[in-house]
C-alpha cells in the first residue's frame, strides 16, 4: 500500500519517519517545504497538495495542530476519496469533528480511523509510542501493519471517535499530573528538601507517574523542553471539557487547570513550553526549581521493537 502523510511537525515528523525508516512507500506533504525536502532526501516522495496525495495513495494520514486544520485539509481531499481509500486522523482532535469528517469519507466509500498517539515525542521518534485506534474491526486489521510500524502498543478502542475521547482523557490526566508535580517540587524546595532526593522519593512511591518520571527531569534540568507548548495544553483541556459537557459531567479540577494555563499563557506566551507552568510558582516563591544531573530533553533508550495489539483486561 502507498501511504501519504500530511503534517511533519514535532509528532508527525517522527511518526512518518518511522514509516520511512521501515520501508513503507511514503509520500509527504507539509506547508514547510524544508521539512518536505528533508524527507525527500531520505527517500520519500513529495506531492503538490492534499488532493493529489489522496488520489495517488491508498491511505492518507493527517497529523495536524487543530480540528480546523484537519477540516481544511479534508475539504481538499474529499473529491479524491473513492472506494477502498483510508483516512487516518492522528491529530488530537474533537470526537464530534472526527465523526463528522469520517462520515464524509465513509459516504464516498472510504474508511475512516482516528488514531492519536500517547507517550511523548521521544517515543514517537523510535516507534515505541502508544497508539489508540477508533474504527470498525475490518479497517483496524487493514491498517494494523502501519500502526505497528509507528508504535509499539496498539489499542483498538472501538468505533470511530472513541480513540479521540480516550486521547483527551489521557492528556487531561497528564496535565493534572504536570501541575501537581510542579506544586510538589516547589513545596519540597520551600520546605528545605534536596530536589534530587525529592525526585527519587516521588519516583519510588505511590506518588509517581509517567509525567513525573519524564517531565520532572527536564523541569529540574531547567530546559523544560518536551516539545509541547501551553497553547496545545489549553486546546486539549478544552477538548476534554467539551466531552464532559456533552455527557453532563460536572467537572471540578479541569476548569481549574484551564485557569492555570490561561494565566501561564498571559504571563509567558502561548508558545511557551508547557512544563514552564512551574514558573508561576517559582516567581511567587522566589525559588529556582533546578537540580544537577538531569537531562535537557527526554530520549528513548529502548530499542525499536515490532508493535503489538493491547487486549483490554477482561476481554
Amino acid at each position: 500500500m502507498k501511504v501519504g502523510f500530511i503534517g511533519l511537525g514535532n509528532v508527525g515528523g517522527k511518526l512518518s519517519g518511522s514509516l520511512l525508516r521501515n520501508g513503507i512507500d511514503l509520500t509527504v506533504h507539509d506547508l514547510n517545504s524544508d521539512l518536505v525536502n528533508d524527507f525527500v532526501s531520505r527517500g520519500a516522495k513529495s506531492t503538490d497538495g492534499p488532493a493529489s496525495l489522496m488520489r495517488d495513495c491508498d491511505a492518507v494520514i493527517t497529523c495536524l495542530p487543530s480540528p480546523a486544520a484537519s477540516a481544511a485539509v479534508m475539504d481538499e481531499m474529499l473529491p479524491e476519496i473513492t472506494e477502498g481509500k483510508i483516512w487516518m486522523e492522528m491529530s488530537t482532535t474533537d470526537e464530534a469533528e472526527v465523526k463528522r469528517l469520517g462520515a464524509l469519507v465513509i459516504e464516498r466509500g472510504g474508511a475512516a480511523v482516528d488514531c492519536p498517539v500517547s507517550g511523548g515525542c521521544h517515543r514517537a521518534a523510535t516507534g515505541n509510542i502508544s497508539i489508540f485506534a477508533g474504527c470498525d474491526r475490518p479497517t483496524f486489521e487493514r491498517i494494523a501493519p502501519f500502526l505497528k510500524t509507528m508504535g509499539r502498543r496498539i489499542l483498538h478502542t472501538g468505533e470511530l471517535g472513541s480513540a479521540s475521547i480516550l486521547k483527551v482523557v489521557t492528556n487531561y490526566l497528564a496535565t493534572a499530573n504536570l501541575v501537581t508535580c510542579c506544586e510538589a517540587l516547589v513545596t519540597a524546595k520551600a520546605a528545605g528538601m534536596d530536589l534530587n532526593t525529592t525526585y527519587e522519593a516521588m519516583k519510588i512511591s505511590s506518588g509517581t507517574s509517567f509525567v513525573h518520571e519524564t517531565e520532572s527531569q527536564v523541569i529540574l534540568n531547567g530546559s523544560r523542553d518536551i516539545s509541547f507548548t501551553m497553547d496545545l495544553v489549553k486546546k486539549d483541556a478544552g477538548l476534554f471539557q467539551e466531552v464532559a459537557n456533552r455527557h453532563n459531567v460536572p467537572l471540578e479540577i479541569a476548569p481549574m487547570l484551564v485557569d492555570i494555563f490561561d494565566d501561564g499563557i498571559a504571563r509567558f506566551g502561548e508558545r511557551e513550553l508547557s512544563p514552564n507552568i512551574i514558573k508561576r510558582l517559582e516567581e511567587a516563591t522566589g525559588l529556582e526549581i533546578l537540580a544537577p544531573g538531569f537531562p535537557p530533553e527526554m530520549t528513548d533508550d529502548e530499542p525499536e521493537e515490532p508493535g503489538y495489539e493491547v487486549i483490554p483486561q477482561g476481554k
